[in-house]
């Protein structure tokens, strides 16, 4: 058993897949109609065959709903490995990223958070020791 795909929800398909893309640089792997929305998803430059990220509408209302809890209360639904948190939240703030915990030691990792646009809060961190 592996894990090959996983996925978030978006209040918006296209912005969603311009940040992810654009913005923090990961490679668009499909993109199709399916229904009324589209799947799509993406994965790291570094691992193009690697665990993909679905970027999934939030149109179910009990998703929708979770999605605005998780970010009201400041938890973040997904988290990406980094080599340098501190190179990584300067990149991301240069492109206009609004960052809501700047770099953050946390025992053994460092962390950072931010807002993805599309409803959801987003970590990365970096094995410090």
């Amino acid at each position: 058993m592996r894990i090959k795909l996983t996925s978030i929800m978006v209040d918006d398909q296209a912005r969603a897949l311009a940040f992810y893309t654009d913005v923090l640089g990961f490679r668009k792997r499909n993109e199709f109609p399916a229904g009324d929305y589209r799947w799509i998803t993406v994965v790291s430059p570094e691992e193009q065959q690697g665990t993909e990220l679905s970027l999934e509408p939030n149109a179910n209302p009990a998703g929708r709903a979770f999605q605005e809890a998780m970010f009201a209360q400041g938890i973040p639904v997904v988290a990406f490995e980094v080599d340098d948190v501190e190179a990584e939240h300067d990149r991301l703030r240069g492109r206009g990223v609004t960052f809501t915990t700047r770099p953050t030691p946390m025992g053994a990792v460092k962390i950072a958070v931010f807002a993805d646009g599309c409803g959801n809060l987003v970590q990365i961190y970096q094995h410090v020791g």
